[in-house]
């Protein structure tokens, strides 16, 4: 799976002699995730243990192996003490352990994907009817003609255009995961979920062009979720619902777009429900998008809503300005056109929420720079943004009045953001939401979402707190005065 990088060492005392075999370090690995397993919910081994391999044991030094940095940072903020224990538990206390991250894109050589991928995944086998395919075979369903299909997926959707940022590492780590093993990993299914325009389709398109790519499935197949209720009800009409089950049911990797319109369509979920069964036991890969986490899709009958739920849920966030600066830059790239970075950070600031609207307002200005023989400057694109968004907004963001609380109350800026409740944190967020109500244009929905997708009734809430203390108590009045003023002299 590419090249593996020496990222950190966890060390106990001093290292002890202990038997130098890739067995050994995977049998000591063993028990220390029968060990985890009555220390960390089942949910949390399935998706952060599991994944890890054990490489090499090393006089006392055990090698672990993680699929991504994020991956990585994540097990060293939440367990890298835990482990750790477990691990000297198991070896003794003058055991260490170091860990190693495989790089994002595969390596395109068969032999060394074969040699260095994770034991886990390595020595997993699926089982089709009762024969037993190794992982790099293409699974085939007994009974039915393997043609070509149509996939339906967008080859502008790739890993490579698509661009990291912190409102989206999880899910793209997640998505690179599953493309780069189908159906091997603990990630089946893999659920995004987020608000419009912030990338999901392009996400979950890439992990199918990427499969097909390198040749990790054969069948594979990107459909919405109002096209699949439209071929069922079409297969009805026409008495064809046994092929249309088969068809499904034949697929390596199923990927399902806005599953939240399935709601209120009974039979449709029914046979959903089965098909998500049926290949879900053959271990082909599912993959869905959602506008909303699964326990909060409303008219989906619950042993579906709960099937979303055994895999990998992530959320993709609105991009931050540093992730929307690097859209553009991107995108202005591809496009052989170079932009100042005046404009680039005037469309940054003003376009916020979605990427959709972000790559529109640019398109837009080329097009009128190029219409209207016009240099590309930030009156023009002020111009666009009116044009695209209705107004030009005032030049603060949501991000600048966060920075601002946040460095007045001398509080991270980025726990406003976390789903902490600490009394001081919780205070923070909501002066920094009803500044954002107060002094911007932006929706209750687009500010909920700038505080950690947050509902827009947590604004209203937060918004009147501010306001019932701010008439009771004239310190907490004179602080957000403070904070206010401070902020508009900025703007």
């Amino acid at each position: 799976m590419g090249e593996v990088r020496n990222i950190s060492e966890s060390t106990a005392v001093a290292p002890t002699i202990v038997e130098d075999t890739k067995e050994s370090a995977q049998r000591a690995w063993a028990e220390c995730l029968d060990i985890l397993r009555t220390r960390v919910s089942a949910q949390s081994i399935k998706t952060w243990f599991e994944p890890i391999s054990a490489t090499s044991l090393d006089a006392g030094t055990l090698t672990l192996e993680v699929p991504s940095q994020f991956f990585y940072e994540w097990l060293e903020e939440h367990y890298t003490s835990l482990i750790l224990e477990t691990v000297t538990s198991v070896l003794g206390t003058t055991a260490s352990v170091r860990y190693l991250i495989q790089e994002d894109e595969p390596d395109p050589e068969p032999a060394l994907l074969t040699s260095q991928m994770p034991a886990r995944s390595r020595d997993m086998a699926l089982t089709d009817g009762n024969a037993v395919l190794p992982l790099d075979q293409p699974r085939q369903s007994a009974g039915l003609p393997q043609k070509p299909i149509a996939t339906f997926l967008n080859p502008r959707y790739t890993f490579h255009n698509f661009i990291k940022g912190d409102s989206n590492q999880l899910a793209r780590a997640a998505a690179l995961a599953v493309a780069n093993n189908p159906g091997g990993t603990s990630f089946n299914p893999l659920l995004l979920y987020g608000g419009v325009g912030l990338g999901k389709t392009h996400l979950i398109q890439a992990i199918g062009n990427h499969v097909l790519a390198n040749n990790k499935a054969r069948r594979v197949m990107y459909v919405s979720s109002e096209k699949f209720t439209v071929e069922f009800v079409d297969a009805i009409q026409s008495d064809t619902i046994s092929e249309f089950s088969s068809f499904y049911r034949s697929l390596d990797v199923l990927i399902v777009d806005d599953i939240q319109f399935f709601s209120g369509k009974e039979k449709t979920q029914d046979n959903f429900f089965h098909t998500f069964n049926a290949l879900h036991q053959l271990g082909k890969q599912i993959i869905l998008s959602a506008d909303k986490p699964p326990k909060e899709l409303k008219g989906l009958g619950e042993r579906l809503i709960s099937r979303f739920q055994w895999g990998l849920t992530a959320d993709i966030q609105p991009p931050d300005l540093e992730t929307r600066i690097a859209i553009l830059r991107k995108k202005s790239t591809d496009d052989g056109i170079e932009l100042g970075q005046d404009v680039i950070e005037f469309l940054a600031s003003h376009v916020t929420t979605n990427i959709r609207e972000l790559e529109g307002c640019l398109i837009t200005l080329l097009a009128r720079a190029s219409l209207e023989n016009k240099d590309i400057d930030v009156e023009l694109a002020k111009t666009v943004v009116r044009i695209v968004l209705g107004e030009v907004r005032t030049h603060l963001t949501i991000e600048d009045i966060q920075r601002s609380v946040c460095n007045f109350l001398n509080i991270p800026e980025e726990l406003v953001r976390a789903k902490t409740r600490k009394q001081e944190i919780v205070s923070a967020r909501q002066i920094a939401m009803y500044l954002s109500k107060e002094l911007t244009n932006c929706s209750l929905k687009t500010i909920g979402l700038h505080f950690g997708g947050r509902d827009h009734s947590t604004v209203i809430h937060a918004y009147q707190t501010v306001e019932d203390l701010s008439s009771t108590d004239p310190n907490y009045r004179s602080t957000i005065q403070q904070i206010r003023s401070r902020i508009e002299r900025h703007a």
